[in-house]
């Protein structure tokens, strides 16, 4: 019995230790087994780090384009400071207009008869004088004419010298006749025979003289359609404009159609520019004749030059509601050319007796630096903004102008000594980096 009894005991243990060990094996891990996840993940990872270079390249690009598009580009200004104003400052302007410069005497110099220019002798930009020749036409045809002409006065002069001698003969043989009829050695109609011939030589030469005065006309006028071909300047003054050249055809009626000159250029007196503005007519009774008034030319915003009121033209342009008004200059100077534009401010006279010039509010700045914005389109209300530069950078503030003084204008909402940008270019922004170019004040 303890035999049979210890045989399923040793039994029993084998089992349990072969169970253990599959057990065992089946826990462990085989080398082969245990490298391939690591091999798939990195497979993986080494797949996927292009696509992701890729968009962090993309976010930089993105970032870098909207760096560059908040930086913007530089905008090139001139700067001018506020300056506090004073009581004498001056007369303030009543009203201001907008107009150009225009010249009283300015001619289109054509020839008077039709021709082929031989030569021009003007360029643009020049001075000349009154008289001075601008062009020649081709004369040939009239210069035969003139010859012609004076050729057929000799013939006539000749004749009447011819005429003057037969009847100079005439008048001693009728003085003849006379003798003889006075010692009767001839009959009287001898006598009326002579003085017949006398009379008839008499007419003759009388008619011939006056044959005579045609062919001095016909020469003279030969001469002035000789002297057409000479174009010369009516006035001195300044070519402005060029309009053909030698081997054109010019008429004064444009005969030829678009290959006909009508003009060989364009002379004006520059000693007689003037402004000629448009005053809404609702504010006429602000300008009198010989008013004081400033003229700012577009061009020279900084130069005043001092002006006076001409005439008051006595019509109004229904279509604009407008009148015109002649404005003169001055002072006269090369830079003033006509067609430019000009702003006009007609100033308010000055206190008589020595009366104190009332407190200007506010502070001074050019009147180019006041830019309205707003209004029409819509969008914001209408106002008016300086463009203050603070580090590089304008920055839009809001005033109230006030009146005008020559070339400066009175605002409030802004301090004395603020760098505003002197006449905005239109693409300045609220924000826009500037580089500030030639300064003043």
């Amino acid at each position: 019995m303890s035999a049979h009894s210890e045989q399923p005991a040793g039994g029993t243990g084998a089992g349990a230790a072969g169970d253990r060990g599959a057990l065992l094996g089946r826990l462990r891990i085989d080398a082969h087994e245990r490298d391939a996840p690591a091999q798939g993940a990195g497979a993986a990872l080494w797949r996927r780090w292009p696509v992701r270079v890729a968009a962090l390249l993309v976010l930089l690009a993105l970032g870098l384009v909207g760096w560059w598009i908040g930086r913007g580009p530089n905008v090139e200004v001139q700067l001018a400071t506020a300056v506090v104003a004073s009581p004498a400052q001056g007369p303030a302007a009543v009203l201001q207009a907008s107009g150009y410069v225009t010249a009283r005497r300015q001619a289109t110099v054509s020839a008077q008869i039709t021709g082929t220019l031989r030569e021009v002798l003007i360029e643009e930009g020049e001075h000349v004088r009154a008289g001075q020749v601008l062009a020649r036409l081709d004369d040939s045809a009239l210069q035969a004419s003139l010859a012609q002409a004076r050729a057929q006065l000799a013939s006539a002069q000749a004749l009447a010298v011819q005429l003057e001698a037969q009847l100079a003969q005439a008048r001693r043989d009728t003085q003849r006749a006379q003798d003889l009829i006075d010692r009767q050695l001839v009959s009287k109609q001898a006598l009326e025979t002579a003085q017949t011939q006398q009379a008839t030589l008499a007419a003759q030469l009388q008619s011939q003289q006056r044959q005579v005065a045609v062919a001095e006309a016909a020469v003279n006028g030969a001469q002035v359609q000789l002297d057409y071909c000479t174009v010369r300047a009516p006035f001195a003054g300044v070519i402005v404009a060029k309009a053909a050249q030698a081997g054109e055809i010019i008429s004064p009626i444009s005969a030829g159609g678009g290959f006909t000159r009508t003009g060989v250029g364009t002379i004006v007196d520059m000693d007689s520019l003037e402004i000629e503005v448009d005053v809404n007519e609702s504010y006429i009774n602000r300008v009198q004749p010989q008013q004081p008034a400033q003229a700012l030319l577009d061009a020279y915003p900084d130069w005043n030059i001092p002006a006076h009121v001409i005439a008051i033209i006595p019509t109004a342009d229904r279509n604009k509601a407008t009148v015109k008004v002649r404005v003169g200059l001055d002072q006269k100077d090369p830079r003033i050319l006509p067609d430019m534009g000009v702003r006009v401010s007609f100033l308010e006279s000055k206190p008589a007796n020595g009366a104190a010039l009332a407190p200007v509010p506010g502070v001074l700045v050019p009147s180019s630096a006041v830019v309205s914005v707003g209004g029409a389109d819509g969008g914001e209300p209408a106002g008016s903004v300086v463009y203050e530069v603070v580090d590089g950078r304008a920055h839009a503030r809001t005033v109230t102008p006030g009146q005008v003084y020559g070339a400066l204008q009175s605002v409030t909402g802004i301090d004395a000594g603020m760098r505003v940008v002197r006449a905005p270019p239109p693409n300045l922004k609220d924000g826009a980096r500037v580089t500030i170019g030639a300064d003043a004040r």
